[in-house]
């Protein structure tokens, strides 16, 4: 089996069109935990002037599928919720931080925490069911 490094980067960002349009960097990963950047633009703002909420969520949800996935099993969310905190502009730069809570066979349980800088923005938290099929 691939390391977790090589599943997530060869096979999910490789492939994985809207975290690559996001911008998403991975700056750290390994089995049960990621950590990624984004730089949120102007065209991801909203008629307010601040980042559309999609925006922190899908950040968070890539957390949520590259560390779940990291384990070599493919894992698939079956549910998702995120509190947003604070409001984001364009130009911030998001740091999302995905930790996994609990595993077990079939299931796994995460929280993301979405950063800009030291300052929490949003709060995701995920649910995901291991498939039993190895990547």
């Amino acid at each position: 089996m691939e390391t977790s490094d090589k599943i997530v980067r060869n096979y999910m960002m490789e492939n994985d069109a809207f975290s690559q349009w996001l911008g998403i960097e991975i700056l750290e990963l390994r089995e049960g935990y990621v950590k990624l950047r984004m730089t949120v633009r102007e065209e991801m703002t909203n008629g307010f002037g601040v980042a559309h909420g999609g925006i922190t969520y899908s950040l968070a949800d890539s957390g949520l599928a590259f560390a779940a996935n990291s384990h070599g099993i493919k894992s698939v969310s079956i549910e998702t919720s995120i509190q947003h905190l604070k409001p984001v502009h364009a130009g911030d730069v998001l740091i999302a931080e995905a930790i996994e809570e609990s595993l077990s066979k079939k299931l796994a349980v995460y929280t993301i925490r979405v950063n800009r800088e030291e300052e929490l923005v949003a709060l995701f938290k995920g649910m995901v069911y291991r498939t039993g099929k190895e990547w």
